[in-house]
């Protein structure tokens, strides 16, 4: 991160859009389940003794994207905004595309990693003008593939995709139709995968594991058992401490090359993650508004408190107060005027 996304600049983000797999996150609105206009949100009162009020603050609709990495945003974000401001924090689990929905029907405020998405952002922020650019996050992400690292040991010129047809039959499952399998992570993912893969006239098909941590248990297993695994990956991520993938080589990057899903045969760019707000918001006068604004941390900080989440089964709220209580000089810089 994130999940799978398109060729813009989690690509999962990107320049261009695979408009069959936008229709796709629209349809399932989410991993999560949420569409906008549900209301399937987990909301937490303001806390006591916080500097601020509730009124002064008012209520703040954050966008949760399915990846441990954004979950982790939310959840310092969050505490911070009901601990120091007073804010009513209300989390909507949605797709990372479904989100932007909400913008106009006041129902989501603010997306707190995005992943390039021009196309939205030209749709919603240029030409409907509901959403505003708040800034960068602090982060860089970048979307790959990748190989576990037992196969990169045992056979080295497997991580450059001109080779991997000599090897495609290695990945064969009972899911992969014959080809080799190359997993994918939450379907609601933006990916270019499937039509790169065709691009390059490589023989393996997309299988899709359903979720970031079905993804991450799929290649920690692999490795574990020494069985062949490939697939789309993405950092920041606290999992590549844990097994350190291998990238595969893919035809550079230039600008534009990921614009067409029909000739698409590149690799993905590096995106400079951004924070994305309702127009609404940004015009509140909130002091949650304020914040997110300020809001940047490294991809360090965001890994370890995924890993809190992901690997020590700590909840996103206790992970948060974790991270702030280790972290104080930071919290106070954001809220330094």
């Amino acid at each position: 991160m994130e999940l799978t996304r398109i060729g813009s600049p989690r690509g999962v983000r990107r320049t261009a859009r695979v408009a069959l797999v936008a229709t796709f996150a629209l349809a399932l609105a989410a991993c999560g389940g949420a569409k906008v206009g549900e209301d399937t949100t987990s909301s937490a009162a303001p806390a006591a003794g916080g500097s601020g009020t509730a009124a002064a603050c008012g209520t703040v609709n954050i966008a949760i994207n399915p990846w441990v990495g954004y979950e982790a945003d939310a959840a310092v974000v969050a505490e911070l905004l009901q601990s120091k401001l007073g804010c009513t924090v209300v989390k909507k689990n949605l797709d990372e595309q479904v989100s932007w929905q909400g913008f106009g029907t006041g129902e989501v405020d603010v997306i707190l990693e995005n992943w390039g998405h021009e196309d939205l952002k030209k749709k919603y922020i240029e030409e409907q003008k509901v959403a505003v650019e708040v800034g960068p996050t602090g982060r860089e992400g970048k979307i790959g593939w990748f190989v576990v690292p037992w196969m990169a040991e045992k056979y080295p010129d497997i991580t450059d995709s001109k080779n991997l047809n000599k090897y495609a039959d290695l990945f064969k499952t009972s899911e992969s139709g014959g080809k080799g399998q190359f997993l994918d992570g939450d379907p609601g993912f933006v990916t270019i995968d499937g039509p790169l893969i065709k691009n390059l006239g490589l023989n393996f098909k997309v299988v899709y594991t359903g979720s970031e941590a079905a993804l991450i248990t799929s290649f920690r297993q692999a490795e574990k058992e020494k069985k062949p695994a490939i697939g789309y990956f993405y950092s920041p991520q606290w999992f590549l401490s844990e097994v350190p993938l291998v990238n595969v080589k893919l035809p550079e990057y230039t600008a534009g090359c990921d614009a067409d899903p029909k000739t698409v045969a590149c690799d993905y760019p590096v995106y400079n993650l951004d924070k994305i707000a309702s127009a609404k918001f940004a015009t509140s006068g909130s002091p949650g508004y304020d914040f997110v604004k300020k809001f940047q941390w490294t991809n360090d900080d965001q890994n370890v408190v995924a890993k809190y989440i992901a690997v020590d089964k700590m909840s996103p709220e206790d992970a948060a107060k974790k991270w702030i209580a280790d972290n104080q000089a930071k919290v106070d810089a954001w809220f330094a005027s």
